[in-house]
């Protein structure tokens, strides 16, 4: 059986588990670690600022322009908003890690 056929989806408590595990944290504090880092994150993007984590990828924001574009039910033609987007560009490290 190949990896994608075993692969799973975590939960947030499993991931803080895993967390735990890995860092000797209890699961509480692994869990305001996480949140805190997942806050921080959001802070620095939401002001259109960017993070990179050598190795494991970056995160930044990307502009889109108003288009337009069409209902797929009724195939109406609308206008779609500007927006900004979350880009995630994975590393060396995280790309190595994932291909083994």
């Amino acid at each position: 059986m190949s990896k994608k056929a075993e692969s799973k989806s975590y939960k947030k408590d499993e991931f803080v588990a895993l967390v735990s595990e890995k860092s000797g944290l209890n699961k509480t504090d692994s869990a305001k670690a996480l949140d805190a880092v997942l806050q921080s994150l959001e802070h620095v993007l939401a002001n259109g600022d960017s993070v990179n984590f050598v190795g494991y990828g970056s995160f930044s924001v990307s502009q889109r322009a108003a288009r337009e574009g069409r209902n797929p039910k009724t195939g109406e033609k609308m206008k779609i908003k500007a927006s900004n987007a979350i880009k995630f560009s994975s590393g060396k490290k995280l790309k190595d890690a994932v291909n083994k």
